[in-house]
Order: structure tokens, then sequence, then C-alpha cells
């Protein structure tokens, strides 16, 4: 009977476990996103995008928002691939149609990644993000403040990647092992999320997803290989300079500990058993490759016997030795199996700098010698102010020498060669009547940043033991009583004396992005290419298109000055100029110039566009020479502004112009008390500008006025007769008519001229 009860249970588990298999409904991918059979790939798309941005789960806060984004992704896989579609279209279901989470999937190794990742794909916020989108997202400010500054201590690995971006999820594995393993060696990560950081991408260049670049010294670099391991290890070394650490043999190392004096720096040897240079030992020579200078042994090289056998190296564990001064004996050393990025941090921050360092920039003065800020955390510098020669080589050996027995925390030693920083122990040695000689040693204390700072001279230093006692006893007096520092200065910057010339940096920079855009080249990123093709070829379009108008302008100018002179021969002649041709001033004050005549006079006033203006100079057959060229020069500074057109008109030609638009304005009356000058013979408009407003209808009126200038001068280009026979002609040159048009001009733009309005614009006979 027991057998035949658990025979039921299992039969009717069996039943219940059918029912709800069938029971599950088959996914149309067409019905879910709503196009017919024969849709095209653009239509499909084009659903695609409305369908996602709509049912997203972070614009759409229905229950069933998540689920609904999930089938549409999945509805355009297999719609979006011709295989899998034509696969559905033939037989109606396929594994990718099956209910999701169905364990069919699990043994598909190409969807895997997939699926497995799915349902922890990145949905906008940093709560349900993959563990580096949460732990690593970069914003723009974030990027800039911190992460250019610091990829000059420490290389950046980037991810590019998107909500969109389905071939993310494939590299995720290998993303994921990578990060940890480069993190743990001191390289910083970054993930850029295009879809709620665009600007951040575009400033980066990168302009798909995924995408891994790489940032140092605030440079960006892309990766260009298949995500794997090995290549993304490769590409992170690669972004390191070369020549970082130095290849140590028994030949070569006592010359490169013999190097410290020049470099002014500790040098670090790593002894290891691996033939090429670990990563971790190469990001830590970048980080301090400011500080120290590094090298490496290979143990395993006949070459290296002789230098593991000298400072008897065990072979078991790697080893670490930091030279400063003394290059026959190691300043501090450490051994261990597992060197760790802390261990060797700490090992390299602790051996920073040597026992008596140089001075040669302001950084390693502020560092050696920090400006005080509690009574607690005071720092002295012992400085020495000597030179370079030969002579006062045994003063500096015995400088370093009493340094080395120092103990004290708060005591720095350092030496400041004369040479090299005069401005810098000028403001010190001024101060020290007592203390002509020289060398000499002091103590410092900084007070601020500014460059103030307290000190007190010592002794001249040649190395003798009573200069040693003196020093050694101001150092126990400082100890006791710190106002013995009695002077104080302004020091000024302390100049770099390691700065390449500018020509060598810029030699650096150009073969640095030469390198970079070779690679670019050969990887065919055009896209990234393109602002620089653009530039390159802007930059050669206006080279030779410069040459060519120059060419060609040069020889247009010359046929015209050939013209203007014949021109003006025939207008000295009594023959004028053609009407209706612009003239020109002279070369130097060009100004185009066109004649109203009833061919231009419509375009050039009556259909003027709103806000323009046309300045038109009044004139006659015999002026017209002198006043175009005065005209043009008077007007040439306003000639910039585009709602300006400069016009004359011949009154000898139409003589009944004038008199029409000032009996047609409405203070005609007005106008006439001023043009007239009290007679009754008709009045003289050679010289006149009017400025016409052809929209609004109104005009600003120039009268010319005898401003007492070269009364008598007069050339023969200047006597003439007017029209009108007026009788004080002869003292109202024509050369100085428009002496005050220039002013008038002025008026005119800041719009405070007296405005004439007509009711319509008079006809040009």
């Amino acid at each position: 009977s027991n057998m035949s009860w658990s025979l039921g249970v299992l039969v009717l588990l069996s039943v219940l476990l059918m029912a709800d298999t069938n029971a599950v409904p088959e996914m149309d991918p067409y019905k879910i996103l709503g196009v017919t059979t024969d849709a095209s790939q653009a239509e499909i798309k084009k659903v695609y995008k409305r369908l996602a941005k709509e049912w997203h789960p972070d614009k759409n806060k229905h229950p069933g928002a998540e689920e609904m984004f999930i089938k549409i992704t999945k509805s355009y896989e297999i719609l979006s691939n011709e295989d899998k579609r034509s696969n559905y279209d033939r037989y109606g279901q396929t594994e990718d149609t099956q209910p999701y989470g169905g364990s069919h999937y699990s043994h598909r190794h190409d969807t895997f990644y997939f699926e497995e990742s799915f349902f922890n794909f990145p949905y906008g916020s940093r709560s349900q993000r993959d563990f580096a989108d949460s732990k690593y997202i970069l914003h723009f400010n974030q990027y800039v403040n911190e992460v250019v500054p610091n990829s000059y201590k420490r290389p950046y690995l980037i991810k590019i990647t998107s909500d969109w971006c389905f071939s993310c999820i494939h590299i995720e594995p290998v993303w994921k092992e990578v990060v940890q393993e480069m993190e743990s060696l001191g390289v910083g990560i970054g993930v850029v999320d295009v879809g709620y950081e665009r600007r951040l991408a575009n400033h980066l260049g990168a302009h798909r997803t995924p995408s891994i670049l790489g940032i140092i010294n605030g440079k960006v670099t892309f990766f260009h290989y298949a995500v794997a391991k090995v290549h993304l290890r490769q590409f992170v070394e690669g972004l390191l300079p070369l020549r970082l650490v130095e290849q140590i043999t028994d030949k070569n190392y006592q010359q490169l500990l013999n190097s410290w004096h020049e470099l002014n720096k500790p040098h670090v040897f790593l002894f290891d058993q691996a033939p090429a240079v670990p990563l971790l030992y190469k990001l830590a020579a970048f980080a301090y490759r400011d500080y120290l200078q590094f090298g490496y042994v290979d143990q395993g090289l006949s070459e290296t016997t002789d230098l593991q056998k000298k400072f008897n190296i065990n072979s078991y564990a790697p080893t670490m030795l930091v030279f400063k001064e003394n290059a026959e004996k190691p300043a501090d050393i450490i051994q261990a199996k597992g060197m760790k990025k802390q261990i060797i941090d700490e090992f390299m921050s602790n051996n920073k700098f040597l026992l008596v360092p140089r001075l040669v920039n302001q950084k390693l003065f502020d560092e050696l010698c920090p400006v005080k800020q509690f009574h607690r955390r005071r720092k002295y510098c012992v400085l020495l102010l000597t030179g370079d020669e030969e002579p006062l080589s045994f003063g500096n050996q015995e400088f370093l020498s009493f340094a080395s027995t120092n103990a004290k925390e708060v005591v720095r030693f350092a030496y400041v060669y004369s040479e090299h920083s005069v401005c810098f122990i000028a403001p010190i040695l001024k101060d020290l009547k007592d203390f002509a000689l020289f060398p000499q040693v002091v103590i410092l204390e900084r007070r601020n940043a500014a460059g103030k700072a307290l000190f007190k001279p010592v002794t001249t230093w040649n190395g003798s033991e009573e200069d040693k006692q003196r020093l050694q006893d101001e150092l126990e007096r400082l100890q006791k009583d710190p106002s013995i520092l009695t002077h104080d200065a302004m020091l000024p910057e302390l100049n770099n004396e390691f700065a390449s010339m500018f020509i060598i940096r810029w030699i650096y920079a150009f073969s640095d992005y030469l390198s970079e855009v070779i690679d670019d080249i050969l990887h065919n990123n055009w896209r990234e290419m393109m602002p620089l093709l653009s530039l390159i070829f802007s930059a050669l379009f206006i080279l030779f298109g410069t040459v060519v108008i120059q060419a060609f302008s040069d020889s247009s100018e010359d046929n015209q000055t050939k013209a203007k002179a014949k021109d003006g021969t025939k207008a000295e002649n009594g023959s004028p100029r053609a009407g209706g041709a612009p003239s020109r001033a002279p070369r130097k004050n060009f100004v185009e110039v066109t004649e109203l005549t009833d061919i231009t006079y419509m375009s050039n006033l009556v259909k003027l566009r709103p806000g323009q203006m046309n300045v038109v100079l009044l004139l006659t057959d015999t002026s017209k020479n002198v006043l175009l060229s005065k005209f043009a020069k008077e007007v040439y500074s306003f000639t910039g502004s585009l709602t300006l057109h400069f016009s004359f008109l011949n009154i000898d030609k139409h003589s009944q112009w004038m008199d029409s638009l000032l009996d047609s304005s409405q203070d005609a009356m007005q106008i006439a008390a001023d043009v007239s000058d009290g007679g009754n013979h008709k009045v003289d408009y050679t010289g006149y500008v009017l400025a016409l407003n052809g929209h609004k209808k109104y005009f600003c009126l120039f009268k010319p006025v005898y401003t007492g200038e070269d009364l008598d001068s007069q050339t023969s280009e200047d006597e003439g007769t007017t029209s009108g026979g007026r009788s004080n002609i002869s003292t109202l040159q024509i050369h100085h008519k428009l002496d005050r048009l220039g002013l008038w001009m002025e008026r005119l733009m800041e719009g405070t001229l007296p405005r004439y309005y007509i009711s319509a614009w008079p006809e040009v006979d």
C-alpha cells in the first residue's frame, strides 16, 4: 500500500509539472514589438528604441515594467539577427523563445555570459549596477579633479559602457578578473556610462560601446585588441614610460650607484628570479619616479652573480635594496615572498630622500622644509650654502658625515649650490654682516607659503671639528629655545635645476603625439581620427588657399591701380567716369561707393532692408574726384558696420531730386531755413551728405561747415565755381566741405541726429 501511495504521488506531481510547463505561454517577438512578419530591420529597430524608452524601469514605474523591458530586449535580439529570425519564422519556436530562466540556456556557451548577467544588467541606478559599475562609476567633475591629477602617479583603466550595450555583458567576466588584479597592483579603475555621462564620454573621445581606454599623465590611449586578460595586462604595461626601470648587471651597477650626486636621488634595486620586470615594481617606479631611481636585477642571469654575492642576496624571496650616498652599503633592505603593494609603498615612502639632499626645485624644498602649522609640528632645516668647486668638496663631505649621525626627527639637513640658486640665497646672505665668509650654515624655519622664513646663521663651514661642535651646540639650544631664530627673510621660489629646455620638452611631446596618431591609423580608428584629419586638412586649405588668393588679389589690385590712374588722368582732362560704376577711394582707404541712378535707386534706397541706411554724398562733375576721395577717408572707419551703404548722387544729372526731397519733408520750412544762407539765389548742395532710411522713410542731413583750415591753399583741383554761383564759395573750399563729416557719422551711429520724415521718396529723373 505504501508503494502504491508513493507511485500515485509521483504521477500526480508529473502531471502538475507537465501542466505547468504547458501553461507557460510561448513568446511571440512580433507581437511584443508590434510589427508584422515582413517588417524591415529599420522598422524593427525604430520600434524597439521607442518601446525600450517607454518600458525602461528607470522611467516606467509600472510593477511589470522590468519584465516587459526584458521581453522587448529579447524580442529585438531575435528579430535583429537574421539566423534567429529565420529559425523562428520556420519552426515558430526556437531556444531563444523558451521561457526565461529555462535550463536549456545553461548548455549554450555563446549565451552563457549574456543570460548569467542579464538580470544584473544595470538600469541606471547605482544600487542595481554590477560590481564594477557601482564602485568605479565616474562623473565629469570627478574625472577632471581626481583622475587626471592622479594619472601622473598611476595609470587608469576605464571601461565605456551603457544600458543598451549588450556586447558589454560578454566582456564582463574578463573585465571583473582584470579589475581585481590591477586594482591590487595600484592601477586606477573607472567606468563611464554613456547614457548618464555623455559629456565625459565625448571628452574622452569614446564614440562606441563597449570601449576600454587607459589614462596616464593626463593622456588618453584606446585599447584596440581582443578583450583578454593577457592583452589588458600588456596594455597597462604599454602605458608606462620606457626605461622606467634600468636592467642592472655586474658591469653597470657601480656606475649607477655613483650617480646619486648628479641625479640627487637614492637608488632602488629589486632582486628577483623572474626574467621580466614585475608589473607591480614598474607601477611603483612610475609613482615614485620623481624621488627615486629604479633598477632590476635578474637573479637567473650569470651576469649578476657577483652583484648577488657582494650584497649577500638570498634567492628564495624577492629582495629590495635602497642606496643613498654610500654606494658600498645599502641604507635599507626588505625581503619578502609576498611583496605586496602596501609593503613597497611604505618602503619607498620612507626612503624618498638622500641623507642630505640638494635643493634643486621648490617642490623638494616644500617637502623637506614644510611650512610651520602648529607648535608640535615644527620642522627645522639645516642648510649648507656652498658651491660645487673642488676646494669645497671636503667641507661638503663633512657636512654629510655630521648629518648622518643626527637622530632628531624635527631637523632635516640639505645644501644649496650658490651658482644655481643665487636669487634664493641672496635674502639670507645680505643680512650676514658678521658672517661674510663663504660657505655658511644656517638653521631655517619656514613661516608661510609666501616665502617668509626665520633663520639663524650658525657658522662659516669648512668641515672642521670646531664647526661641527658649534653646529651641535646651536641645535641643542634650538631644542630648548626656538626664539634663537632672530633673522627673517622673504625667500623667492627655487628654480628647477633639472627642468628640460623648451625644445626638448616640445620634441618629447611631439613624439608622443606622433606615436598616438600612428597607433590610431594602424587600427583604423577613423572616427576618433576625424578631429585630427579635419585640423590637418583645414590647415593645408588655409595655407594654400591664402597663397593662391594673395597671388590673384595682388594681380587684380595692380590692374585696378592702373585703371584708377588712367581714370584719374581722364578726370583731370575733363572726362568724368562713366555713371553707374562703383567708385572706389584710394587703396589705403578702400570704400565701396555706388552712384544713385534711375537703375540703382530702387535697390539702394527704396527697397533697403529694415535697419539699414544709405549714406549719400551730393556732388557735381567738377567736384567728383575731390569729394569722393575725402568722403572715403572720412567714412572709412565706419565701413565695418553691416547696416550702412555708401553712395553718391550727381546733382548735375538729377538737379531736382534734392529740392523734391526737402519739399516732401514734414519739416520742410525748418530745413529750408537751415540750408539757406539768407540770400535769394539757389542753394548749392555740393558736399551735402544724407543718411537715408528707406524702410522708415526718414533722413538725416549733413551741411558743410567751413573749419578755417588752409584758407590760402588753393589748387587747380579745388578751384571751381559751383552751380549756384554763391559769393562766399572762394572761402569754403571744396576740399574742406567734409571736414566735420566724421563727427557727424559718430552722432549718426549713436542715434542723436535729428530725423526728417517724408511721406514718399521722390523719383530720380
